[in-house]
């Protein structure tokens, strides 16, 4: 009996749909991901002839010429790709500023680890650059 629920068809209705999922789907089947019964299989879309709609209305494809072109988007889609990049960018700067914060800490923490050695050992640790080249080397390059 559960595997009959599971199994059973979900009916949609048309307000479930909103324009945001409406470009997604359309942009799934225009990429090649899926195909147009597949699409409507894996939303739960009442019928094929619904994405081809979409595709109709939202999609890139001529289907009077039969060729891809270039539609011009509306404010609604611009302005819905606008904020998803927005919020891809917001994630993506939330990321690093992470990292760097991170990267701070442990750049503070190898510092006073290297002190307290030096410390400890009562060696010196860092490297000390000259600002000049020691006489060994100015010969060996001389003689090369």
């Amino acid at each position: 009996m559960t595997k009959e629920k599971e199994n059973q068809y979900v009916k949609r209705t048309q307000r479930d749909y909103s324009y945001a999922f409406k470009l997604q789907v359309v942009e799934e089947v225009e990429s090649g991901e899926l195909g147009i019964k597949a699409a409507a299989r894996k939303y739960g879309i009442q019928a094929h002839s619904t994405v081809t709609t979409w595709l109709r209305k939202y999609g890139n494809f001529d289907w009077y010429n039969k060729t891809h072109m270039t539609k011009s988007k509306s404010p609604e889609q611009k302005l819905l790709e606008l904020e998803q990049q927005v919020k891809l960018l917001e994630k993506q700067k939330a990321s690093l500023e992470k990292r760097i914060d991170i990267s701070d800490k442990k750049v503070i923490l190898f510092d006073m680890m290297i002190n307290i050695a030096e410390e400890e050992f009562k060696i010196p640790i860092r490297k000390k650059y000259s600002p000049e080249q020691s006489n060994a080397t100015k010969s060996s390059n001389k003689k090369a």
